[in-house]
């Protein structure tokens, strides 16, 4: 089991709003809160933003070796769709547009997003 995730961001109060909305949208509720960082907890795992002093770059590049994204599930298409429509008034946009939402396969109902900073969320449907 997971036991937690922490992205370090080079904006916390950007990206609590991305993040926040996203994981609050899956199920996911606020646990932490600190001046430099806030998490967010399902069960028994929990994801921290974090804006370290130690940062050595301003965006995060997916495409980098390290993280690539994190991926949620998501009950059911429409709730996937729901998320999509609403994400660029929360700092995501859609990637791989023109195969949405079988960007990752004929058989893989799912959205790609990418926050203002570079990071990227896959919501696959799970049923």
């Amino acid at each position: 089991m997971l036991h937690h995730v922490e992205l370090w961001v080079p904006d916390l109060g950007r990206a609590t709003r991305s993040w926040g909305w996203l994981l609050g949208e899956l199920g996911w509720t606020q646990f932490q809160d600190w001046p430099a960082g806030r998490s967010w907890r399902l069960g028994g795992t929990y994801i921290v933003v974090e804006q370290s002093p130690a940062l050595t770059a301003d965006r995060h590049e997916r495409r980098r070796p390290g993280l690539n994204h994190l991926a949620f599930h998501v009950a059911g298409r429409d709730r996937v769709d729901e998320i999509v429509d609403a994400a660029p008034g929360h700092g995501w946009s859609l990637l791989f547009a023109e195969r949405h939402p079988y960007a990752g396969g004929p058989d893989h109902y799912a959205a790609y997003l990418e926050d203002t900073d570079g990071f990227e969320a896959e919501l696959v449907n799970s049923g």
